[in-house]
This record gives C-alpha cells, structure tokens and sequence, in this order.
C-alpha cells in the first residue's frame, strides 16, 4: 500500500525565538477559508453578529484565565480579529510558585479543590490554542454544527519591539474597519 505524502508545512515562528518571552505580540487569526462569520463592515464600522460576540468575550476571558497575559488593542473584522497580546513575567524570581500544583487551589478536609482555573501554560502558542479551541466550541453549538472548523490552521504574530511599533499597530486595528475593502483579509463575498 502507498503511503499518502503529507504536506511540507514549515513554521511560521521566528526560529529560536522564545514566545513565552516577556513581550507585546500582533497576532491575527483568520476563520476557516476566509469565511465571514463575524458579521460585516457598515460605513467604516464593525456589526458584530452573535459569533462575533463569543469571540470577543472569549479574547477577553484570556486575560482571566492567564495571570500572564495583558490585552492591549484587539479589533474583530468579519473573517479575522487582530489583538495585541502583552505576556508579563509575573514570577521573575526563578521558583516553583507559578507552576505549583496547588497554586489556585484549596484544602479543605483533606480534599484540594480548585479555586479557579488557570492554564499551566504560558507561552503564545498556549494561549492562541486555548482562545481558538474555546470560540470554536461555543460557535458550533450556536450554529449546532459539531466538529465544524471555524479557524484556519495557525495564525500570524509578529513581535513587537519598540513603542513606535506598538503606536502604529494600535493605529493598524482601530482603522481596520475604516479600511475593510482594502485590507489583506478583504474578501467581496
């Protein structure tokens, strides 16, 4: 029997680069053969229908679930959403306080229980799988379409370097709408 030849996929990360680095990162995520699923652009304005909604609320629940991560600017556009990620170091002094198994957690008559959920993980990756896995679960249970692939397969980050960069990506998202029809993503149904 011959074996099917998977495809060459090389990464798209900076090679050597630690992403779990203290750092601001520009990431963008596009939904699954460029659908529209977010709503559309009006005028220069974003009309997020209810998946959009999930998605918002699960970019923000990020900063929730990781005590290492600050959201900066974040835009969702009907087949994407742009975010800037801030990943702190909260821990600096090397221990083993932030990867205790009984961080966030309670005894109580001999039983541990957890007192919220936190993510052991830490790095870019991590946290771009858990927001896409948590959208795409509540998405398909909305449009009751189990399995259905909401996402494409990975995302684009850069690495953010200087206050400039940072100044002229916040500008970048919160005009991405205005600039809808010429942007990469821009897709005329």
């Amino acid at each position: 029997m011959k074996q099917k030849k998977l495809p060459n996929r090389q990464s798209m990360r900076l090679q050597g680069y630690d992403y779990s680095s203290p750092g601001y990162y520009f990431i963008t995520i596009c939904t699954q053969n460029m659908q529209r699923i977010f709503g559309d652009v009006i005028d220069g304005k974003m009309h997020m229908n209810e998946c959009a909604v999930v998605a918002h609320n699960e970019w923000f629940n990020t900063e929730t679930i990781r005590d290492n991560v600050n959201l900066d600017a974040f835009m969702i556009m009907p087949n994407h959403i742009h975010g800037i990620i801030e990943i702190i170091d909260k821990n600096p002094i090397v221990g083993a306080n932030r990867d205790s198994p009984l961080r966030n957690r309670k005894l109580i008559n001999d039983t541990i229980y957890r007192t919220k959920f936190e993510s052991p993980s830490n790095n870019l990756g991590a946290i771009i799988r858990g927001y896409k896995s948590a959208v795409t679960k509540q998405i398909n249970q909305i449009r009751k379409t189990p399995g259905a692939k909401i996402w494409q397969r990975g995302y684009y980050d850069h690495i953010i370097r200087n206050e400039e960069s940072l100044f002229h990506i916040r500008e970048y998202i919160k005009c991405n709408p205005m600039n809808w029809n010429k942007d990469r993503f821009y897709q005329n149904r």
